[in-house]
């Protein structure tokens, strides 16, 4: 502490959040390759690494995550008019899940995609009784900070999933959920944000049971039965089965 305070610091806390961010400024898909290159591993060893490092992300977000904040951020989210979920480059693809998840529950729920522009007017389009759920990591993507920036300013509610609380997400938006992305690859790890938006899309079903039971039971046909499942042509399954068989037919 003392050491800290000499370096022009209140407390430890501003301190790690400056060194945080300086050293997140500096991390780039290139270097951290080039680290993980270095420590010299097998092949074999690479791959449970990585799979050790994701791991880890998980037990973190287990022991720190609050449930009764995810069953209270799921109540917002059936108070919620419209939900937009916010998210770009690889997040897209978390933002994509979180906002198909939510469809067949029942919510107006909507992930888009395009121009920074085209974000810009769906953030217009909010109101008080809507909510913008940004999704985004690290020093965070300025169209995602942005877009939670000018919903606040609308008075729409605000939630950020992140990975820190000291990313400008976190500071920018109303609330905010902490699930690490640090992973033995260069692209990152999003076990830890997927489990998460599992977790709140189960809290929101749960919530209100019988309501999700008549909603999915709409589909209940679709998913038995019906052009959405790829099924095998007739005397297909006999062919793969039965090679000899096969075979004696094509000569």
């Amino acid at each position: 502490m003392r050491t800290v305070q000499a370096l022009g610091y209140q407390r430890y806390t501003d301190f790690a959040t400056d060194l945080r961010e300086h050293f997140v400024s500096r991390l780039t898909p290139y270097r951290i390759l080039k680290a993980i290159t270095n420590e010299k591993r097998s092949l074999a060893d690479h791959v449970r690494h990585s799979l050790e490092r994701d791991l880890g992300n998980l037990n973190r977000l287990q022991s720190g995550l609050d449930s009764e904040r995810v069953a209270s951020f799921a109540r917002r989210i059936h108070q919620a008019r419209r939900i937009l979920v916010v998210g770009s480059d690889l997040a897209t693809s978390l933002a994509s899940f979180f906002a198909y998840a939510l469809l067949p529950l029942g919510f107006d729920a909507e992930a888009p995609v395009g121009t920074g522009g085209n974000l810009q007017h769906k953030v217009r389009l909010l109101a008080r009784k809507d909510l913008l759920v940004a999704i985004s990591f690290g020093r965070c993507l300025r169209v995602t900070v942005e877009a939670a920036k000018l919903a606040r300013s609308r008075g729409v509610p605000t939630t950020a999933i992140t990975d820190s609380d000291t990313t400008p997400l976190a500071r920018e938006c109303d609330d905010y959920f902490v699930a690490s992305t640090a992973g033995a690859t260069f692209s990152g790890s999003y076990v830890a944000p997927m489990a998460l938006l599992n977790a709140i899309v189960l809290a929101c079903a749960e919530i209100a049971p019988k309501r999700a039971l008549a909603l999915l039971r709409q589909t209940e046909k679709e998913y038995l039965s019906g052009p959405r499942w790829y099924e095998e042509a007739p005397g297909r399954e006999e062919d793969r089965t039965t090679p000899g068989r096969t075979a004696r037919k094509r000569k």
